[in-house]
C-alpha cells in the first residue's frame, strides 16, 4: 500500500516566498521557484483575467504590465520579477469606473469572443502610457505582438484611437 501511496502523489515542489505589488496591493505567496508569472497570478493569487493562450509568447494573451512594461507573463519566471509591479487587467477599472480602453472596447464592439481582449487592453496601455496620441501605423506596431482569432483587428485599432482622444481630453491624476 505505501508504494502504491508513494506512486501516486506527485512530490511536492519547494516552494519559495515571493512579494509582488499586484494592481496597487501588496501581495505575497509561496511558489515553486520554475513557476511562471502567469501561473502565479492564475493560481496562486486568483486573477484569471490574465489568459494562457499559446504558453509560447506568440499569442500576447498573457501581456501584462511589470513596472510599467509590457511583459509576456507566459514567458516570465515570477521569481525574477519580484517586489515589482505588476498591473493585470483586473486593475485598470479604478474606483468602480472602467479605464477608457475598457469603455471603448466596449462601446465600439472590440472584442467578439473576448479571450484575448486583457492582452490587447495591457498593451495598449502600455503603448497610450508611452504615446498619448499614436497614429494608426503606430497602433498597429504597439499591438502587433497580440493575435485575435474573431476580428479584423479594425475595431480594436478604432477602440484605441477612441480611448487616446478620450485619455488626452481628462486631466491627469497624479
Amino acid at each position: 500500500m505505501d508504494q502504491l501511496t508513494q506512486l501516486e502523489s506527485p512530490r511536492r515542489q519547494p516552494r519559495v516566498l515571493a512579494s509582488f505589488v499586484v494592481n496597487g496591493e501588496p501581495v505575497s505567496a509561496a511558489i515553486p521557484p520554475n513557476a511562471t508569472l502567469l501561473e502565479v497570478l492564475r493560481e496562486d493569487l486568483g486573477l484569471t483575467g490574465t489568459k494562457h493562450g499559446c504558453e509560447l509568447g506568440e499569442c500576447g494573451t498573457c501581456t501584462v504590465l511589470v513596472d510599467g512594461v509590457a511583459v509576456l507573463s507566459c514567458l516570465a519566471l515570477a521569481l525574477t520579477h519580484r517586489d515589482a509591479r505588476i498591473e493585470t487587467v483586473e486593475g485598470m477599472a479604478r474606483d468602480g469606473a472602467l479605464h477608457p480602453l475598457q469603455e471603448a472596447f466596449a462601446e465600439l464592439g472590440a472584442a467578439q469572443c473576448g479571450y484575448c481582449t486583457p492582452g490587447f487592453l495591457i498593451a495598449a496601455n502600455a503603448l497610450l502610457a508611452s504615446n498619448p496620441a499614436p497614429s494608426r501605423d503606430a497602433i498597429k506596431e504597439g499591438l502587433s505582438g497580440n493575435l485575435c482569432r474573431c476580428t479584423g483587428y479594425l475595431k480594436i485599432f478604432e477602440a484605441v484611437e477612441l480611448a487616446a482622444t478620450r485619455m488626452a481630453a481628462q486631466p491627469r491624476l497624479a
